[in-house]
């Protein structure tokens, strides 16, 4: 994010770096870097630094009936399941969070924040856009993905399992419903309102669409595997010693086309490399769930963002871009429509 909490006091990163992990920072840098976390990078008196993720509950809540603490608690379980992949699957991409001196992996830092450290990285973004830019990285990562997939049961059994939810599908319908209402809740509200009463049965359509598949992707547990869930090109760095995948908080057990869908080119010769490397014979369908999933989880974000007070920030600015870009449902999804 590149807009810093405001109700965050900085002195409570301190204490919980000290007494959490016992590392006592004399400087912390905020780092604009990212889009959902805020990142900061902190420095002790003998050089030594670590990276600092802090993450906002409330907006990581899946639906209106959804609490904080069950937040956290999905939050602690996957970062074990993470962990596990680093120390038990020895996956050496894996950047995994540093453990406090008692063991855990996630701070709470009060009833919205959390806190999770991971170690400061020598390593430089496979691509300065956040977008692959060669083949090679592609299929470079691919062979990291099939690796992740072949990840023992003691990874697999400590994450969750997909279960088809899909965050904030409750307010997108709620909105819906108010789209009769002005939307006087900031610069975007009108826009955002106008926009989506323009494609609200198509929008419908497709969280239509999207139980239809799921129910069928989602009933053969036995596909299962674990999974990353965004190996794109923004979570990939480039270390001393090869690839490295980062942010690891969407960490699910999953068919395998939760992590393939967004890696393949569009011209099929990924999801090939990936059948032929595996002999897992991929599903067209669970590949459009995964993309649909992704295609709802956005839009229902940056409706719940415009429909409720907001400011004029970067981070609202670049949301209301990426809004323009998902809310086009007959043009990203025609199959659906024909």
């Amino acid at each position: 994010m590149r807009t810093r909490p405001t109700d965050l006091d900085e002195a409570r990163l301190h204490e919980a770096l000290s007494t959490g992990w016992g590392f006592d920072a004399v400087g912390l840098t905020y780092a604009p870097v990212g889009f959902g976390s805020h990142h900061w990078v902190a420095a002790d008196a003998t050089g030594e630094s670590r990276f600092v993720t802090v993450d906002d509950l409330a907006r990581r809540r899946r639906s209106p009936a959804d609490t904080t603490d069950a937040v956290f608690d999905r939050a602690a379980r996957t970062f074990s399941g993470v962990r596990a992949l680093r120390d038990v699957a020895n996956l050496a991409f894996v950047v995994a969070p540093l453990p406090a001196a008692d063991g855990s992996l996630l701070h709470r830092l009060d009833d919205r924040y959390s806190l999770v450290v991971h170690p400061l990285l020598d390593a430089e973004p496979v691509s300065a856009d956040g977008e692959y830019s060669t083949m090679a990285d592609r299929e470079a990562v691919l062979e990291l993905v099939v690796e992740l997939h072949r990840a023992g049961p003691a990874a697999l059994e400590r994450l969750a399992r997909d279960d088809g939810t899909l965050p904030g599908r409750v307010e997108l319908l709620d909105a819906i419903e108010r789209l009769g209402d002005p939307w006087d809740t900031g610069p975007y509200g009108e826009q955002c309102r106008t926009r989506l009463a323009a494609h609200a049965s198509e929008v419908e359509h497709l969280l239509a669409a999207y139980d239809r598949l799921g129910a069928a992707v989602l009933a053969r547990p036995e596909r299962m595997v674990v999974t990353h869930g965004e190996p794109h090109a923004g979570n990939v760095l480039v270390g001393e010693d090869g690839l490295l995948l980062v942010d690891w908080d969407t960490a699910l057990g999953a068919p395998p086309e939760r992590d393939l869908w967004d890696l393949d080119a569009g011209d099929g010769s990924i999801l090939a490399a990936y059948a032929e490397a595996t002999g897992i014979e991929l599903d067209p369908d669970a590949l459009a769930f995964y993309r649909l999933w992704f295609d709802l989880a956005e839009v229902a974000g940056y409706v719940a963002l415009f429909s409720s007070p907001h400011l004029d920030t970067a981070d609202v600015a670049e949301s209301w871009v990426n809004l323009e870009h998902f809310l086009r449902p007959r043009e990203r999804w025609p199959a659906l429509f024909a």
